[in-house]
């Protein structure tokens, strides 16, 4: 593979894995904005984001077995199309209901991306590779924390919160066109593969059995849900309780996401140096230890803004090596179900993701300390997970290895 044709996939890959995030990032700053036109509250707005993390973990154990069926392409051009007509649905919403229903539409079509390119990550990259690929698609999935709040802030500012819906059905049209011309077919059809619920269930628990997918699996998830609270919760507590404008929240938080992006980035060099089972150990414990600190200090009314500000970047920044070793190791032990694993890994990412939003917005915030204790909750979970799912892989697949012939089949 010539390095040019490398990085066009990455960049390609990377932004199939960007489009669910910049769905979510992009309209944050409109929240106050939207509430007002659908006549009810900030808090309330949090519910069309809840769905939509309910729609991408659905969505994506629809699109497992059919990418692994009929190839990568074809769902994923299904997928496209579904979300830049929800798209074009929540232009024209009226009601909260009508909102939170096409957000949920709107991530339904958004997954075939995220799920087609984890398992094409399988497909077209040597296994050794998996967690330096995974780290680079970060890197462009961090632009979207880093741009979208502030390009959304200024829209809303400019024009109105449905111009952003607008922009956001633009960047599906655009990746459809450029995963037409530019992205392989990765994976031939398979036609043995059946739809029928029975096979495609069994499928799924095929691969959830096997301890290392459901060791990683689960505790990136819980890692990750720690990220959902964050972004679920983050507008309420900057802007209703720290009272910032739109216009600094949205920098807010892009300089926030540089702590997860630089983290990722820094993982692939500490990658030289550590394997990635060494380094999610370290790195989820340390996250558990901020959290707990984190929750603490605001329940004890420690940090103001500039103190939550630090502890969410370093939060983030431990999330940041977590995530693709966490990824990597998921998914190693399988290549001809690549799809699958990848759908169910991304469901139960974005399943936890979604209660832990859910729940965050459940809440009547008066303060920061709801965000706070689900953050350190999750994170304690995710070790959890690691640890006592740990001693159940026998048999485990070492991404520095780096041979297909250890891979299951």
């Amino acid at each position: 593979m010539t390095t040019r044709r490398y990085w066009t996939l990455i960049l390609i890959l990377g932004t199939m894995t960007a489009l669910g995030p910049f769905s979510i990032d992009m309209y944050l700053s409109g929240y106050q904005a939207i509430a007002e036109d659908l006549h009810t509250t900030t808090a309330r707005i949090g519910l069309s984001l809840a769905s939509y993390f309910i729609g991408i973990s659905a969505g994506q154990l629809l699109y497992g077995p059919l990418l692994d069926r009929f190839g990568r392409k074809k769902p994923l051009y299904v997928g496209l199309v579904i979300y830049i007509i929800a798209s074009a649905g929540c232009i024209g919403a009226r009601t909260l209901d009508a909102f939170v229903a096409l957000r949920f539409i709107q991530a339904i079509g958004s997954c075939a991306a995220a799920v087609a390119s984890v398992a094409m990550v399988r497909d077209l990259f040597p296994i050794k590779d998996s967690a330096k690929v995974f780290a680079l698609l970060m890197l462009v999935v961090g632009a979207s924390p880093m741009l979208a709040p502030t390009i959304g802030g200024y829209i809303t500012t400019a024009f109105n919160w449905q111009a952003i819906f607008i922009v956001l059905g633009g960047m599906g049209l655009l990746l459809m066109i450029a995963c037409f011309f530019f992205l392989p077919e990765s994976h031939q059809p398979d036609t043995s593969m059946s739809l029928k619920p029975g096979p495609i269930i069994s499928g799924f628990w095929a691969v959830m059995r096997e301890p290392q997918f459901y060791t990683y699996a689960l505790t990136g998830a819980f890692a990750f849900s720690g990220l959902f609270v964050y972004v679920s919760s983050s507008p309420v507590v900057f802007m209703d309780i720290f009272h910032v404008s739109e216009r600094h929240f949205g920098w807010i938080f892009a300089g926030l996401s540089v702590g997860f992006i630089g983290s990722s980035q820094l993982n692939s060099l500490t990658l030289r140096y550590f394997r990635s089972e060494q380094i999610i150990r370290i790195a989820l414990v340390t996250q558990a230890a901020l959290g707990i600190i984190f929750f603490l200090g605001t329940y004890l009314g420690w940090f103001g803004l500039t103190g939550t500000i630090i502890m969410l970047f370093l939060f983030l920044s431990c999330l940041g090596f977590a995530n693709p070793n966490a990824s990597a190791l998921s998914i190693a032990p399988f290549k001809k179900n690549a799809g699958t694993a990848a759908a169910l890994m991304g469901a139960l990412q974005m399943g936890i993701g979604g209660l832990a939003s859910t729940v965050a917005s459940l809440f009547d915030v008066t303060s920061a300390v709801p965000m706070t204790m689900l953050m350190a909750a999750t994170a304690i979970l995710s070790v959890t997970a690691l640890f006592v799912g740990g001693l159940r892989i026998t048999n485990p697949v070492f991404l520095h290895d780096g041979a297909d012939t250890a891979v299951l089949h």
